[in-house]
């Protein structure tokens, strides 16, 4: 799902959820649960629904009694959640209008609860305190055909809007408890959870671990074979969420609710294979004067314990989550920028992480990835390994990606799948690993190539629909004009000085492009030629099309029985817009065309292979760096990686003016809507004032 429909599914959304503030007078906290609750139900229907086809399809037939039913341990085999035929959507959905639906859905959370030991307790059971037809509304909205085809990632998405949009109406403190996707999968990625403890101390909705899961299975492996899940959340409700979460996932863990500062319910230290967290940034009041504090083994750097003079818990947590690995363990976490570089005592911790050989890569975050936060972030990963590796040791990756970015709304950035991608090659040459970045290359250019044959033939089939629309019109407006003068306009309305050149170009794409090879040097003249076409072919369509439309307007065609004959508006005129929009896509619903897509890919693969050209690591100005111990300390040990990669260098090269211009019509689309909600509100203040 492309951007502008996700906003417009989510903003639908909320205003559906949003009713049940309105209609029962309830805080944000406490119709919040309801409605993740129902989420919670329209996700694993829909998960449960995916699983339960594939499972018949390998089901054996019996002669007498045919296959038998499914079963929860088809469910669990898969990572899905078995659902009771009364805690299914579809049943809840279809129940008649004299039914108790509030009841109905608390009957719902139960069965689920009955089945799950993990979740008794857990899920919302309070949907009697609403009106039946306000649940029946809601229940409608949530069947969308658009939710009910959505998986992971969509719902993932869904999850996050919904989490941040009570967070921001104080449904949660600060929304401190939800990592953006794209900040979770770049972790992930980083330090391949792939066995043993996984833990996130500050686990929030345990996104983390459900994006474990997701690389696991990618693997093709299953998570609960590989790792086992610990988390600790502080927040009751953060950990219910949490054990939704997951069990909507099909993944168990033990997620503990409790105050990670002072309380540490696994026990934890030196036992995790992994460590994972999105901490709250800057949190202020911890009680130092404690006992659990000052004798911390977590806060133990060089055979001390260590405690910020200042009143600021991040290097708290930084200490937490090296203490907590295994001596082959690793980590990778959010932090505020504002760490990297924090002077004084945290200055002094920061000196010893990094001497101790574990500070693998930092990684600087730009704006808005955070729906709630607008400031950029860093993220932090430990490699405990490389303290016993001399060659290594020293070494530590600086990589800056603020200028990386997809605009999701005006107010929210996130990766690509792609910019994802390029960054875990970087990452892996400079571990020395070029599997990941040959593959990602070969997987680009052959997805640029596959796609270019596919532009040919498309412009082949468009480029025969043209000729014969001109033809055919052409040929019929001269016939019909006679001595017409007026009409004769529209024969000179048909001559489009920029014909011979948009069909030259196509012929150009065409010949190129129908027997390509990924070899980046053919692909390179296809990608210019895919962006060289795309304007000039869709002015010619366009001019086309309105002369055709005036004249049928102007010269009454439409009751020509010669020119309904040739069916050009009704059938010829269709089909032609149908393959212009497969070339140059639908901006309506943001979906790309071939002629970008082809460009598109080919550019990932230049990306990578224009700054690393030889297939192995070497220093990007402006984006990564390997510094060495020494040159930190000359840095004073700072870890904020914009200090050591310089400036970026292929800025220029590398604009998309095209992509450029969508993130401006997207930020004026914002602006626009927010300007008529302000109208709207300052029209209401009149009111009230005449009051």
């Amino acid at each position: 799902m492309q951007g502008k429909q996700l906003r417009k599914l989510e903003a639908e959304l909320w205003r559906a959820a949003d009713q049940l503030r309105a209609n029962s007078k309830l805080t944000a906290s406490e119709y919040s649960m309801p409605v993740l609750g129902l989420i919670f139900l329209r996700h694993a229907y829909n998960r449960f629904q995916k699983v339960k086809t594939e499972v018949e399809k390998h089901l054996p037939v019996h002669p007498q009694r045919g296959k038998r039913p499914v079963n929860k341990k088809d469910f669990e085999e898969r990572n899905a959640m078995f659902l009771p035929e009364k805690a299914q959507f579809e049943y809840l959905v279809s129940l008649p209008e004299s039914a108790d639906t509030g009841e109905a859905i608390d009957n719902a959370m139960k069965l689920i609860e009955e089945e799950y030991d993990n979740l008794k307790g857990v899920l919302p059971k309070n949907f009697s305190i609403f009106s039946k037809d306000l649940l029946r509304e809601l229940l409608r909205i949530f069947n969308k055909e658009v939710l009910q085809k959505a998986e992971g990632d969509l719902f993932g998405k869904i999850y996050e809007y919904f989490l941040n949009k009570f967070a921001m109406t104080g449904a949660q403190e600060g929304g401190e408890f939800f990592t953006p996707m794209s900040l979770v999968q770049t972790i992930v990625n980083v330090i391949e959870p792939d066995h043993g403890i996984v833990f996130d101390p500050a686990c929030g909705s345990a996104g983390m671990f459900v994006q474990t899961g997701y690389f696991i299975e990618s693997e093709g492996l299953k998570p609960a074979e590989k790792v086992t899940f610990y988390g600790q959340e502080k927040a009751e409700l953060n950990t219910r969420l949490a054990k939704m979460n997951m069990a909507v996932h099909g993944l168990e863990g033990n997620i503990q609710e409790g105050n990670t500062f002072y309380e540490d319910k696994h026990n934890l230290v030196g036992g995790a294979d992994f460590v994972m967290a999105n901490p709250p940034f800057n949190v202020d009041g911890v009680d130092k004067t404690k006992d659990v504090v000052k004798k911390d083994p977590r806060l133990v750097l060089d055979g001390k314990v260590n405690l910020p003079k200042n009143d600021n818990a991040n290097y708290l947590w930084i200490q937490y989550f090296y203490n907590y690995l295994k001596p082959t363990g690793r980590a990778g976490f959010v932090m505020a920028s504002s760490a990297s570089d924090a002077g004084h005592s945290e200055k002094d911790i920061r000196e010893k992480l990094v001497k101790t050989g574990a500070v693998d890569v930092m990684m600087a975050i730009g704006n808005n990835f955070f729906y709630t936060r607008s400031l950029p972030c860093t993220l932090w990963f430990f490699d405990r390994a490389k303290e016993q590796n001399e060659a290594k040791k020293d070494k530590v990756l600086m990589l800056d990606a603020r200028k990386i970015y997809r605009k999701v709304t005006s107010k929210v950035n996130d990766f690509s799948p792609e910019q994802l991608k390029n960054l875990i090659c970087i990452v892996n040459l400079y571990r020395g690993n070029t599997e990941r970045f040959e593959s990602a290359v070969k997987t680009y250019l052959q997805t640029a190539a596959d796609l270019a044959k596919e532009t040919a033939e498309t412009t082949a089939e468009l480029q025969k629909q043209l000729q014969y629309i001109f033809t055919t019109v052409t040929d019929f407006a001269t016939q019909y004009t006679g001595d017409n003068k007026e009409a004769k306009a529209f024969v000179d309305a048909l001559y489009i000085e920029e014909t011979a050149s948009v069909y030259e170009q196509q012929n150009k794409l065409i010949s190129v492009a129908k027997k390509v090879k990924a070899d980046i040097e053919v692909l390179e003249t296809i990608a210019h030629l895919c962006k060289a076409l795309r304007k000039p072919q869709d002015k010619l369509i366009k001019q086309l099309f309105d002369a055709i439309s005036t004249a049928a307007k102007d010269y009454q065609l439409s009751k020509n029985k010669d020119w309904k004959a040739l069916n050009v508006q009704t059938e010829h005129v269709p089909s032609l817009k149908a393959l212009q929009q497969q070339l140059s896509g639908n901006p309506e619903e943001e979906e790309p065309g071939l002629l970008h897509e082809t460009e598109y890919f080919y550019k990932q693969a230049h990306w990578l292979t224009s700054r690393f050209p030889d297939g192995v690591y070497t220093d990007v100005e402006g984006l990564c760096k390997v510094v060495t111990q020494k040159e930190i300390e000359e840095k004073d040990w700072s870890l904020s990686p914009g200090r050591y990669v310089g400036v970026d260098t292929y800025t220029n090269d590398d604009i998309d003016y095209e992509e450029r211009l969508n993130e401006i019509h997207i930020e004026l689309e914002a602006l626009n809507e927010e300007g008529i909600v302000l109208a709207k509100t300052i029209v209401e203040n009149f009111k009230d004032l005449a009051l």
